[in-house]
């Protein structure tokens, strides 16, 4: 029996040692944590169960035999964050580079299946040189394997990806189908093909950075929810993120008691909205304003800037809060805007987290660039969204909505459930300017005329009154009672029931 121990000692103490103290000392030297170092700082203290620490690699060529390290170059299992299950993998840079064989997939996949028999999230720390090419298309078949359960897994139990590493070529398909992806600046990239085959097929020198870096694809891409400085602060945020999701789709959202009363006045918002129309303001400040002690976690607050999306709770129950960004391009919806917005909303829908949408919308952005680039198709996206969701919808206009995009953003006519508008909203097909100089472009040469019309437009259309008396409009609310209006809305439609046609699925304008 002592033999027996000792042997389980030195296997799970070769495990534990991954690559070795030279490699761990080179991890430590990029500046990143090693996989199990990090499953330490993202899992409550001493709740980690390990899955398949002794798992080895089965490749019997290019000298693989002589290379086996338990375990496999990745770490699964499950734990607790602040005391709720969640299943995890975090793959191990010191051991083959992280990369990807049939065994390290089947670990990943285990824990997958574990977590939509459980209901409980995954999240993967992601830190791997990709396929691993001893293996050839075994590693290929896992990284299938490991798609198909993120797909089946999609909308069951929420899913997260945190790039703290290399992930290239097709490891970046599992991420991409994942419900946040996170990353590390300076550290971590993502892309399809690097640097050196951009190069060959069409001449341009790009970094790895610049190609898939943390900053790339959380500002210009839309790839990546959010950048972190460090694996510290990604792992400190990822805890904090996860204390706003349901466990899976079959769960209400979490609740956390509060102190902040939730009839607290505020009454600086009846000065938020600027009396020249012209004006921007930030609309955060409504949503901090809002929520529960003014926790507001944003999701891409570097991309899209003309939309805001994040999560709050109010009254202690988390919700998902949209809103038209006025600071940025006028808060006018375009491509990439609708796009983010609708994926936001999407998943709200799919664990059961009500909706609360600040609305304040020019229209659509016009142009070439936007309508060669499909924003048809894109605005359309976050209409279908909105339209699909069954969960509590809570509308509150703050000051324009107009044409279509009033339509869009959660319209009593998509379903809304409570839509409420502040006293100065404006909500019309267009512009008084606008709609007076196409109406009557018969008297342009009469400037008095044109305004007295303007003026006339303004005060027959553009307030919330006309919308009120066809019901569009359920109350128009003083803005520093906001907080209490949504509260009580939010608490009428607790229990709300609706569901939609049965169908296999719809057809999202993709």
């Amino acid at each position: 029996m002592q033999d027996i121990l000792r042997q389980l000692e030195i296997k799970r103490a070769a495990a534990r040692a991954g690559g070795g103290d030279k490699r761990i000392e080179a991890q430590h030297a990029k500046g990143k944590l090693t996989a199990r170092e990090r499953l330490e700082f993202l899992l409550d203290r001493g709740s980690f169960e390990e899955y398949d620490m002794f798992v080895e690699h089965r490749c019997q060529d290019f000298g693989m035999p002589e290379q086996r390290i338990p375990g496999d170059g990745v770490v699964t299992g499950w734990g607790t964050i602040n005391g709720r299950l969640v299943f995890v993998f975090s793959q191990d840079f010191t051991v083959f580079g992280g990369s990807l064989s049939e065994a390290h997939a089947e670990k990943i996949c285990k824990i997958m299946d574990q977590a939509m028999k459980s209901g409980a999230p995954v999240i993967g720390l992601n830190d791997s040189g990709g396929a691993r090419i001893q293996e050839g298309v075994t590693s290929l078949g896992g990284y299938a394997e490991v798609f198909q359960r993120n797909v089946m897994a999609s909308g069951v139990v929420p899913q997260i990806s945190v790039i703290m590493g290399p992930c290239a070529g097709g490891a970046v398909y599992s991420p991409a189908m994942t419900d946040f992806i996170c990353m590390v600046k300076d550290s971590s990239y993502m892309y399809v093909t690097g640097p050196d085959v951009v190069k060959t097929v069409t001449q341009e020198e790009v970094t790895h950075e610049e190609l898939g870096g943390a900053s790339s694809h959380s500002r210009r891409s839309g790839v990546a929810d959010l950048a972190f400085e460090n694996d510290v602060e990604a792992l400190a945020r990822i805890r904090d993120l996860f204390d706003f999701l349901p466990l899976s789709n079959r769960e209400k959202p979490p609740r956390r008691p509060t102190d902040d009363p939730v009839d607290r006045v505020e009454m600086s918002l009846d000065t938020l909205v600027p009396s020249d129309p012209k004006k921007p303001y930030d609309i955060r400040e409504l949503a901090i304003k809002v929520v529960d002690d003014g926790e507001f976690f944003e999701i891409q607050p570097d991309f899209a800037g003309n939309i805001v999306i994040g999560f709050g709770r109010i009254d202690g129950t988390t919700v998902g809060l949209v809103a038209n960004q006025p600071m940025v391009l006028a808060g006018s919806l375009d491509i990439d805007s609708s796009r983010k917005g609708a994926r936001f909303v999407r998943f709200c829908d799919c664990f059961n987290i009500p909706i609360l949408t600040f609305v304040d919308v020019p229209g659509f952005l016009p142009g070439t660039a936007q309508e060669y680039g499909a924003l048809i198709k894109h605005g359309a996206k976050l209409l279908y969204a909105y339209a699909e969701a069954t969960v509590p919808k809570v509308t509150v206009i703050t000051r324009k909505a107009y044409g279509g995009a009033y339509d869009v953003m959660a319209s009593k006519h998509l379903r809304g459930d409570v839509n409420f508008a502040w006293p100065a909203a404006e909500i019309a097909v267009m512009g008084s300017k606008g709609a007076v100089e196409i109406i009557f472009r018969s008297e342009l040469d009469n400037p008095e005329r044109i305004e007295a019309l303007t003026d006339e437009y303004q005060q027959t259309f553009a307030n919330p009154f006309v919308a009120g008396q066809r019901g569009y409009i359920d109350d128009v609310i003083l803005p520093h009672n906001t907080r209490l209006r949504v509260a009580r809305a939010l608490t009428m439609l607790k229990n709300k029931q609706l569901e939609n046609p049965w169908k296999k699925h719809g057809n999202i304008p993709l």
